[in-house]
């Protein structure tokens, strides 16, 4: 028997006579950058004006107020059980940026005290978990779906189990979360947003933060991993050992891809599938916004580098 068959015996052998674990999850990399065309037409109030102070006070993160209110209303559409953001502004920030460049960003209306973006374009449904040091890397969990051990407030920063990676940088860049289902039933979850860049040592960095996830996983359990993993394990499998790792690992600890296996048009850039959904307890599908024919963009602005990704996952018995 196969491992990944013997995983799925397993797993239906423990999930006898309880409901499926079904959800639907969404990685979104909420970020923007300078390089996009924000002077072309048509004129959508975000410019490279903007795009400057954006990339030298918030961090690129999901600060401008159109863009959140259009994350806000995808969410309310797809209403997803699980949630990976990568590059979300932490609102707590604000306190340490000049006021003057307060205007035309969430700082503007933000008081301490009031819910962070994260928590804005999710909703008071949802429970907020963040990586240590970095509380612009999160899972949301829909809490009719889940609760997240150790998380019981709508945002909890640095609750999610997980290390820096040495000389790769502060705060770390994978976490880990264990959730109980409203079923009573386990499910782990991985979420990662790898180091960017392809200088060897951005690669090491990335391989590691990998290595993390895939030494942790625990085959028994059903598991859930997702997030941007700046590198592609398919278009960039003979040229990243990163990327090539990832996938091998994947493959290695039972772990399939529900999204993208290189084929179709990317989520980031036009270019790359960076961003991803892995399970090993069942099969998924998964459309991108403003991709996907019948799924429009998040919003028409010239903002989002990166293309949300929503995967349907359902329990193979």
């Amino acid at each position: 028997m196969t491992r990944t068959l013997f995983a799925s015996a397993l797993f239906a052998l423990v999930a006898c006579g309880e409901a499926p674990l079904d959800l639907v999850v969404v990685s979104f990399n909420t970020g923007t950058t300078e390089g996009l065309a924000h002077d072309a037409p048509p004129d959508d109030g975000y410019d490279s004006e903007l795009a400057a102070r954006s990339d030298t006070y918030y961090g690129d993160g999901l600060a401008w107020p159109p863009a959140i209110d259009a994350a806000r209303r995808f969410f309310a559409e797809v209403r997803p059980d699980v949630v990976g953001l990568q590059e979300i502004f932490f609102s707590g920030d604000c306190a340490d940026i000049p006021p003057a460049q307060y205007a035309g960003f969430v700082c503007a209306d933000w008081s301490s005290g009031d819910p962070t973006v994260a928590n804005t374009i999710l909703g008071p449904d949802y429970r907020v978990a963040c990586h240590v040091g970095k509380p612009d890397k999160c899972i949301a969990v829909r809490m009719a779906f889940a609760s997240i051990e150790g998380c019981d407030e709508d945002l909890c920063l640095d609750a999610l189990a997980g290390d820096s990676t040495d000389g790769c940088g502060s705060g770390a860049r994978v976490g880990h979360a264990e959730l109980v289902t409203s079923e009573g039933r386990a499910l782990e979850v991985w979420h990662v947003h790898g180091t960017s860049g392809f200088s060897d040592e951005d690669v090491a960095c990335r391989t590691a933060q990998f290595d993390q996830i895939f030494d942790g996983v625990d085959r028994a359990a059903p598991t859930l991993v997702l997030g941007d993993l700046n590198t592609d394990p398919f278009r960039l499998f003979d040229g990243d050992e990163s990327a090539a790792t990832f996938r091998r690992r994947a493959a290695a600890t039972d772990l399939e891809f529900a999204s993208n296996e290189g084929e179709g048009e990317p989520t980031y850039a036009g270019l790359f599938d960076i961003d991803h959904v892995l399970v090993n307890f069942g099969d998924g599908t998964c459309w991108s916004a403003g991709i996907t024919e019948g799924h429009p963009a998040v919003i028409e602005a010239t903002y989002f580098d990166h293309r949300p990704l929503v995967c349907a996952v359902e329990e193979q018995r």
